[in-house]
């Protein structure tokens, strides 16, 4: 083929260069001779593009072919599957397994591959070994998985209850640290079934700014952080309510304070009656509250006030699943097992959650205890006349942190080189606090009778933080200096890796504050389920 394109070319000069040189030129024919070999220039690229493609595959040596065996580095397999399909689109999962997508260009694809696999049995057996190599991706259910999705959701309900029960031993894993739950095997069982299983269905009623307006700054910010990730996610939410398993009610207490409450009033009736007629109107409009009586639908209010905003339903205040902030024992609102202790979060920028997120080490935290705030409640005014006014050098308790304190350290920095971060509760059990310490990896000392930790239901807090009674606060410094310093460093340690289930992320991650917060809403739908009988 090339010589016979080279004696082609070859006898074109030769007649163009006797027609130039030695006679009067005659352009018709000039110009044919120009547009032929131009045509054969073209042919001649075209076909040695296609030798190349098809005869000199990257594949085409056994060493090539032997590159995709399971002896073959991941980078090797990327490098060669960009070669053979420049289109296709590779993933690396949370494992770091590798798995190839669909490719953008389908038709170019196969066009290629079909021509390769006619031309030799070699690469026939290639196109089939490149196949085994590749799984689909991990959000590609499996033959049982398609089959759970199709269970009616009570259904579907039943057999997760009866998988967690029978939960299978879990040794490692390398996204959850074992010492920092009651039962780690348990939650990860639970949580794999939550992304196999669960739909949440918002309700779209209800006007602006008291429902879907999330406030996403401030001490109250978990439940607008929650609604904005909830209303934004696709993996969990249906627009079938159908096909759910759970029913989100989006209202923000905290909008609701802002839109209803009379300043000065001391009257929370309105919001009640409000949050009431609100709950009467899904329960006339649609068939899925009247199901249940609500034990199916949940709401998420970080507010103080949260748990009086119910109390005028009394569906809704024995039912429905409650992810709150202020979540008291005492008061006869909160139900342990049914209802979830939501973290309060201080988010001071919401275009960065995470910022100064971390701490100093152990050797630069040299303040034993470090507490500021404003005094009100009946634990930290006890808690400053024990331990304020400068009484014990080891122990930092302020009302407010002086101005002349504040300009050396600031209140952050005082938690970054704080051993441990008081953290007792206000006119409410919860702090945020708590969370911050977690955040700048300080242990919590908590401070609040009939406080239900956030998470209890999968976390063990007494890996991570200290719980004191009330009524210790005359001995806590007594109390801190008998941890032994082994101890110390485990829970220290404990809480960087507790760090990832307590962070507001801008998109979602497996197994942060927006997954755990919806995991616990689950677990407790569960709970309410009664075993099946084996």
């Amino acid at each position: 083929m090339k010589r016979a394109l080279r004696q082609s070319a070859f006898i074109l000069m030769r007649e163009l260069s006797w027609r130039f040189f030695g006679h009067k030129i005659d352009w018709r024919r000039l110009f044919l001779l120009a547009a032929v070999l131009t045509i054969s220039g073209i042919l001649f690229q075209m076909l040695v593009h296609r030798y190349l493609l098809n005869d000199q595959s990257p594949y085409e040596n056994d060493s090539s072919h032997a590159s995709l065996n399971s002896s073959t580095t991941k980078e090797a397999i990327l490098q060669q599957i960009h070669l053979s399909h420049p289109n296709s689109v590779i993933l690396l999962n949370s494992s770091n397994e590798v798995f190839q997508s669909v490719s953008v260009d389908s038709e170019r694809a196969e066009a290629r591959l079909n021509n390769s696999i006619s031309r030799s049995k070699r690469e026939e057996n290639l196109a089939d070994t490149t196949k085994i190599t590749f799984s689909p991706p991990h959000d590609v259910p499996s033959h049982k998985q398609r089959h759970i999705q199709l269970l009616p959701p009570n259904e579907a309900l039943v057999y997760a209850k009866k998988e967690i029960d029978n939960a299978p031993s879990v040794n490692e894993d390398p996204d959850l640290y074992a010492p920092l739950f009651r039962n780690v095997s348990v939650f990860k069982r639970s949580y794999e079934l939550m992304e196999t299983i669960l739909k949440v269905y918002i309700y779209r009623d209800g006007a602006r700014p008291i429902f879907h307006t999330p406030f996403l700054k401030g001490i109250y910010a978990s439940e607008g952080w929650f609604m904005k990730l909830m209303h934004g996610d696709k993996q969990f939410v249906t627009k079938d309510p159908e096909k759910a398993h759970l029913f989100y009610l989006p209202y923000s207490a905290r909008q609701m304070e802002v839109a209803l409450y009379v300043p000065g009033s001391h009257n929370l009736k309105p919001l009640s009656l409000f949050l009431r007629d609100y709950v009467n109107k899904i329960a006339a409009k649609y068939p899925f509250w009247n199901r249940t009586l609500g034990s199916d639908h949940f709401l998420v209010a970080c507010h103080d006030w949260g748990p009086y905003t119910v109390t005028g339903h009394e569906e809704l205040a024995r039912n429905t699943i409650k992810a709150l902030c202020n979540a008291d024992l005492s008061e006869g609102v909160f139900v342990a097992g049914r209802d979830v202790s939501l973290p309060e979060t201080t988010i001071r920028a919401p275009r960065r959650p995470l910022r100064h997120l971390g701490g100093n080490r152990i050797s630069l935290r040299p303040i034993l205890a470090f507490f500021a705030g404003s005094m009100h409640g009946r634990v930290r005014p006890t808690l400053l006349k024990y331990w304020g006014g400068g009484i014990d050098e080891d122990m930092k308790i302020y009302k407010r942190l002086p101005l002349k304190v504040s300009q050396r350290m600031t209140y952050i920095q005082h938690m970054k080189s704080s051993k441990y971060c008081i953290c007792p509760m206000g006119f409410e059990v919860n702090s945020p606090r708590i969370v911050e310490a977690i955040y700048y990896e300080c242990v919590p000392v908590i401070i609040a009778d009939n406080f239900v930790l956030p998470f209890s239901e999968v976390l063990d807090w007494s890996a991570f933080s200290l719980v004191v009674a009330e009524k210790d606060i005359p001995r806590l410094k007594e109390i801190l200096l008998s941890i032994p310093m082994r101890k110390y460093l485990t829970m220290q340690n404990n809480v960087k890796m507790v760090q990832k289930h307590f962070l507001w992320n801008l998109r979602p991650v497996r197994y942060d504050l927006f997954h755990m917060i919806l995991h616990s809403i689950w677990y407790n739908k569960l709970n309410q389920i009664q075993s099946p009988q084996m």
